[in-house]
């Protein structure tokens, strides 16, 4: 399943991304924002340069408060695009302040960012790609998927043997919740 947890344990950023972090779930808008936004910026680069940025992405964008990100104007835009602590890409810096938006309309109307994925909960990956295409902006089907794996809403984010799964075991994780009610849409994991 996940190459990941043979390169990670041990190394000095990876590390302790994957032990305790990946495919850990989370609830909160505001760390779902954030969670999105790196994956987003991940898109052609390494996993390894956004965890280095992290914390430049934190103090960037307003410790990634969706309601601080949504009110961005273009004074916002243009600091974000000199900022070389983080990935200055127009594209990736327009997503961030829509999609915070996005989840301020989904509080309205699902009480929060994992309302609404809980409400759609469970969905095969590819319904998922269709469903975020239609809500938020650059999300592309890589960048869906390895976000809902971070967040344990798709399975695949640890293999069975992995130290970090077997803590996870503890967690009530949407994707483990969905299979066994009798969920077989996660075919391709």
């Amino acid at each position: 399943m996940s190459g990941y947890c043979d390169i990670a344990p041990g190394h000095e950023w990876h590390g302790p991304y994957h032990d305790h972090e990946y495919g850990v779930p989370l609830t909160g808008d505001d760390e779902l924002f954030e969670r999105l936004i790196l994956e987003i910026n991940q898109a052609g680069l390494s996993w390894l340069t956004i965890l280095k940025k992290r914390e430049s992405f934190r103090a960037a964008y307003a410790g990634f408060s969706v309601d601080r990100v949504a009110a961005f104007g273009p004074d916002d835009v243009d600091r974000l695009l000199a900022d070389p602590g983080i990935i200055r890409n127009r594209l990736k810096v327009h997503a961030a302040i829509h999609n915070a938006q996005v989840i301020q309309r989904l509080r309205d109307s699902h009480g929060s960012f994992h309302g609404w994925l809980l409400t759609h909960h469970p969905k095969s990956k590819a319904d998922w790609v269709k469903l975020f295409a239609k809500t938020f902006r650059f999300t592309g089907g890589e960048i869906v998927g390895e976000f809902l794996m971070s967040i344990g809403f798709l399975p695949g984010a640890h293999r069975a043997d992995c130290p970090a799964m077997i803590a996870l075991s503890n967690h009530d994780l949407p994707w483990r919740r969905a299979i066994t009610s009798g969920f077989a849409g996660y075919t391709a994991f």
